[in-house]
């Protein structure tokens, strides 16, 4: 597919470098998550009961236990788009596994019993964030780079870029 002449290609990326003093520093990379199919099949959406009730089925969307599956569901949701755009960066989990939804909400303790302080952590989020998102400050950049560009092509066009001797009546052209 293209957009504007361009075609569109692979997923936001944004990197991380947290400096550590006594050794190497800590490069994460984040990659924006494309496709969530992989977290639908293991996490369906939760399903309201339903009451038979006068005039036909009726969900029950208040029900105590459904609104607790829900906020399970984007709780594991959140978790997900943080492992998965974290995995460029090779980091090894103690308690997380990919494969079992149940542990994936100890990403943040992992990373916090690694050594990582709340502050690089918050900085980790932000990085996802940024990776799977446009924030206000990343399209003001780009379309002050749009703009540039227009301006380059308008200095640039085909009009005349002195001004004319005569008049269409064929009298010199005054001041």
């Amino acid at each position: 597919m293209k957009i504007g002449g361009k075609e569109v290609m692979g997923a936001s990326e944004e990197y991380l470098v947290l400096p550590r003093p006594t050794g190497e520093d800590i490069v994460i990379h984040a990659v924006a998550v494309m496709d969530m199919d992989e977290f639908n099949k293991m996490c369906p959406v939760p399903t309201p009961k339903r009451m038979l009730v006068a005039g036909g089925w009726k969900e029950n969307v208040d029900d105590p236990g459904y609104l607790e599956m829900v906020l399970k569901h984007g709780q594991l949701n959140y978790a997900y788009m943080m492992l998965k755009s974290l995995e460029p960066s090779n980091i090894e989990w103690d308690t997380v596994d990919m494969a079992k939804p149940s542990t994936w909400l100890n990403w943040n303790k992992d990373l916090r019993n690694a050594g990582l302080t709340e502050t690089e952590v918050n900085r980790i989020i932000n990085c996802v964030s940024t990776a799977n998102s446009l924030n206000e400050a990343v399209l003001e950049e780009a379309r002050a780079s749009f703009l540039r560009g227009l301006a380059k092509a308008s200095a640039k066009s085909s009009g005349l870029d002195t001004e004319p001797q005569t008049t269409q009546s064929g009298e010199p052209a005054k001041d």
